[in-house]
């Protein structure tokens, strides 16, 4: 069930035309944290209509998805690597410090942009310290997206949160 509060909170930063996210289910599964979605884009926020979700858009929907899995896992203390962090922690660290290292996405069958589903999943959170560096989160994430008319998305990003309490 979708925690209302917390999905306005995470989509507070993005444009009201660009809040693609509308319902989300997380569960922690063998202490990984995966989110089911539901999405609409009623309209493009840069392009006009393709008739079909394009890379620009699978991008936004995986940040939305994201930052609502990080947080609500952050929420309930559910051990996806987060589990020192305070939702406070992650608002300071939203959008400064979770940064996208790798993103690929491979475009099976088109997928309708009005109503699709989405679901994502943290394969593995890491703390590394690099010799000099500041230490930081890597995060190995798989996703993939769906529609009623067998639409299919599907790919991986590598996530590196900087700058971690």
């Amino acid at each position: 069930m979708t925690d209302e509060p917390l999905l306005d909170r995470v989509l507070q930063p993005y444009k009201w035309h660009c809040r693609y996210l509308r319902s989300v289910e997380v569960t922690d599964q063998d202490g990984r944290s995966v989110a089911r979605c539901e999405f609409a884009i009623p309209e493009s926020c840069y392009i006009d209509d393709t008739g079909h979700l394009n890379s620009v858009e699978v991008n936004i929907c995986y940040n939305q998805m994201m930052y609502y899995l990080v947080a609500k896992s952050v929420k309930e203390g559910w051990g996806s690597g987060f589990e020192s962090w305070t939702l406070d922690d992650f608002w300071k660290h939203q959008l400064p410090d979770i940064l996208i290292a790798r993103f690929t996405s491979n475009f099976r069958r088109p997928v309708n942009p009005r109503a699709f589903s989405g679901e994502m999943e943290f394969r593995s959170v890491t703390r590394r310290a690099p010799a000099g560096g500041s230490p930081f989160l890597h995060a190995d994430t798989a996703f993939r997206y769906w529609d009623a008319d067998s639409g299919r998305c599907d790919g991986e990003a590598t996530l590196a949160f900087v700058n971690v309490p």
